[in-house]
């Protein structure tokens, strides 16, 4: 491992005047889910930058990546297709957006539909 990548995970310290200075990790963080009942979750098609294909979008999601993955997997499932998860945001692919809703206001989240 070269030299340059061991360091980037100290983001943010540069250099220290103390001899005894000890990095620490924020390794225990893990985000908190919010409940169903809390999350604002948006459900919009797009087409942006996908080679002109169709994709539903759920933004909006905080929580851990875990409970973000286990949405993503139910919303998979429930329309029969593939998609991916990251940083709060579920992409499935194809012009799924009223099931997708409907999914989510069954499974009790505050979802709003966006666009035309």
């Amino acid at each position: 491992m070269s030299k340059k990548n061991t360091f980037k995970h100290r983001e943010g310290v540069v250099y220290s005047t103390n001899s005894n200075f000890e990095y620490n990790e924020n390794k225990g963080y893990f985000p908190v889910t919010l409940p169903n009942n809390k999350q604002n979750l948006t459900v919009l098609l797009d087409r942006k930058s996908r080679a002109g294909k169709v994709v539903t979008l759920v933004q909006g999601f905080v929580g851990s990546e875990t409970d973000l993955k286990e949405l993503a997997k139910i919303l998979k499932s429930s329309c029969g297709v593939g998609g991916s998860q990251k940083d709060g945001e579920i992409i499935i692919q194809g012009d799924f957006k009223e099931r997708v809703y409907q999914i989510l206001v069954g499974a009790g989240y505050k979802a709003v539909k966006s666009g035309g």
